[in-house]
């Protein structure tokens, strides 16, 4: 039996990382969201590694809180050490990274949801979710109660028919014990969604009295530490370090001889696992020739004695984790908590997909992260983001949200999701993003934080803060290119001591920066005129000084791109009768169905010449179907 639970505008189902973001951006725009989830004590949790950020994802968080969205404010709140990866390397990659207390990060954003207006937590497993009248959609709970909803966004994460695997043990499960989403694959089937199977893992948890930290190499955070959010004014203290060590030759051999009694290998576990995550069984025969590999120690939080070992995925049997872990230095006595896993789930193809993350065929639902065949809490966060502000924005007959992938890192994962599709679990890299030297993470708030303060997300003392730090970066940046330092001893010394040469005449202060030894703060002794501006003022000023011209032919690739994008293309055109086309494009296209020339451009299977067809169809009969 069930019964009339009500009418809402946003049906969000699942309260992990895409979940959170989509409820509280549609909640925030005035829709009033219901958020399902199997288990009130799951929101917001960190089921893997227990960190925000890294490669790439770095950047997406920080996009995410430039929209104004809710992940950065909240690692900020409970990171307990800080780093930004990749120094050594270029500022397109560096990328900042927060080892979290887990359950903190848990217990704030589950505050943060009853706290918000127009936002409903509700502990349910939904089990259908059916085409109602007008357009609407009907949802069922397992206890009965049907809600009447006008958008539905799937954040269903690793619970949609979730199954765990540990060795020659398999049982029904979502991840950390949670119970499954055991009904609504068949409902998502029945209503023509295409689903496939994929498959992640995750390593054990151990207890830190039974690690010999002695020889481990120690990793410390930053200091000072740079926080994920514009909004966090004051930053917090590093309060816990991480370790380093590595597998041997008596590790592998142990993996080695066991493999048969993984279900990776033996053909019990059938979904599709990731190629850029994978399990410390994969990596050994991916990489046979490879005599270790690393693995690193984190806390999980510090009111717990849990570690988590990074890198050591495994859904190998729990007898020969304990033997494994134990060849490794510092772990020889190390007592497992939780046992590692891997776990297979249900996913939507995102083809099925447009640019807002709602389905084509089917108006008003929408899928957002783990569900979409994406990895990762940050590219599910970012998903989320995207798929509640256009919920909302459809709602109340509002233009589109659409990021495109010269502006953020967020456009970059949706396009890639419903242009390429995913074969294996989505995994963001700063490899994928073709136009990474604009898409930094120092400067996520100008490309994203007006687009936020347009849809109505960013407050009034965030935009005031943001306009401010705007006037600051145009006054440093004709300061520095007016400013000539005379020559100096003092100077001098300064150019020597950084491996570049003195200067024995007046010379501009934009050419000492964009030497490639110097930067602003090295410079800050000599120069008098520097004024009392934040660090990230100074920050985005030398990255535009220092790749000015690289920056200036990015930009133009950019444009020469957006050429194609505003070419847009028929949603009815049917392709497989379009002639000139090879078959492979044909069929392609039909399934993708681009909305612009330059998203077919970027459909696997659809070359140049295929482009050249589709231009001159526009050309003569586009018009037609304008």
């Amino acid at each position: 039996m069930t019964y009339d639970a009500g009418k809402i505008d946003v049906a969000v189902i699942g309260a992990g990382h895409a979940g959170i973001e989509a409820a509280l951006a549609a909640a925030r725009l005035g829709c009033r969201t219901v958020i399902f989830t199997i288990n009130l004590d799951a929101v917001g949790n960190c089921p893997c590694n227990p960190s925000i950020g890294g490669t790439a994802k770095g950047h997406l968080v920080r996009e995410i809180d430039a929209l104004g969205g809710e992940m950065g404010r909240t690692t900020d709140e409970c990171f307990i050490q800080s780093r930004m990866l990749n120094r050594g390397k270029g500022p397109a990659v560096h990328s900042l990274r927060a080892q979290i207390d887990r359950r903190e990060y848990s217990k704030i954003m589950k505050h943060k949801i009853e706290l918000q207006p127009d936002l409903l937590l509700k502990q349910a497993e939904v089990v259908d979710v059916s085409r109602g009248e007008h357009g609407l959609w009907n949802l069922t709970t397992r206890m009965g109660a049907m809600y009447e909803a006008k958008a539905v966004i799937f954040a269903t994460g690793t619970y949609l028919s979730g199954k765990i695997f540990v060795g020659e043990v398999s049982y029904e499960s979502g991840p950390d014990g949670m119970f499954p989403a055991a009904f609504l694959s068949d409902s998502l089937k029945k209503l023509g969604i295409r689903l496939r199977r994929f498959k992640t893992g995750t390593p054990a948890r151990v207890l830190r009295s039974s690690i010999d930290f002695s020889g481990l190499e120690v990793q410390h955070g930053d200091d000072p530490v740079i926080p994920f959010s514009y909004d966090t004014l004051t930053p917090g203290k590093n309060r816990a370090d991480c370790y380093v060590s590595w597998t041997n030759e008596r590790t592998k051999k142990i993996i080695l001889d066991n493999l048969h009694r993984s279900q990776l290998f033996t053909g019990g576990i059938t979904g599709i696992g990731p190629r850029y995550c994978p399990s410390i069984e994969t990596k050994i025969l991916r990489f046979s020739n490879k005599k270790r590999h690393q693995l690193f120690i984190e806390p999980c939080g510090l009111d717990t004695e849990e570690m988590y070992l990074q890198g050591m995925s495994t859904s190998l049997p729990e007898d020969v984790q304990l033997q494994f872990y134990r060849t490794i230095p510092g772990l020889e006595h190390v007592e497992i908590m939780r046992t590692a896993y891997a776990i297979e789930y249900d996913c939507a193809d995102p083809l099925q997909l447009n640019a807002t993350l709602e389905f084509k065929d089917f108006p008003g639902l929408y899928g957002a992260g783990q569900f979409n065949g994406s990895s990762g809490y940050e590219e599910a966060a970012a998903q989320g983001i995207v798929a509640g502000i256009n919920a909302a924005l459809k709602i109340q007959g509002r233009e589109p949200m659409i990021l495109d992938r010269a502006g953020s890192y967020i456009g970059t994962l949706v396009d890639d999701l419903i242009t390429k599709g995913a074969d294996e679990p989505y995994r963001m890299m700063t490899s994928r993003s073709e136009y990474r030297l604009v898409l930094r993470q120092d400067n996520a708030d100008e490309r994203l934080t007006p687009i936020g303060r347009k849809i109505g997300l960013i407050s009034d003392d965030r935009w005031k803060r943001f306009q401010k730090k705007e006037e600051q970066k145009k006054e440093e940046f004709a300061r520095v290119r007016r400013t000539v330092l005379p020559p100096s001893q003092e100077l001098n010394d300064i150019l020597v001591s950084h491996g570049t040469s003195a200067v024995t005449t007046g010379v501009r202060l934009e050419e000492l920066i964009r030497r490639p030894q110097l930067n602003c703060g090295i410079l800050a002794p000599v120069d008098e005129g520097r004024p009392d501006f934040p660090p990230a003022v100074f920050e985005n000023v030398e990255i535009a000084i220092k790749y000015e011209g690289y920056i200036k032919r990015q930009k133009s690739q950019i444009d020469e791109m957006r050429k194609l994008e505003n070419r847009r293309l028929p949603s009815d055109i049917d392709y497989l009768k379009l002639t000139g086309l090879r078959t492979e494009a044909r069929e392609r296209l039909q399934k993708v169905r681009p909305s612009s020339v330059g998203q077919a451009s970027r459909i696997y299977g659809v070359s140049p010449a295929d482009i050249s067809v589709l231009l001159i169809w526009l050309g003569k009969e586009g018009k037609k179907h304008g």
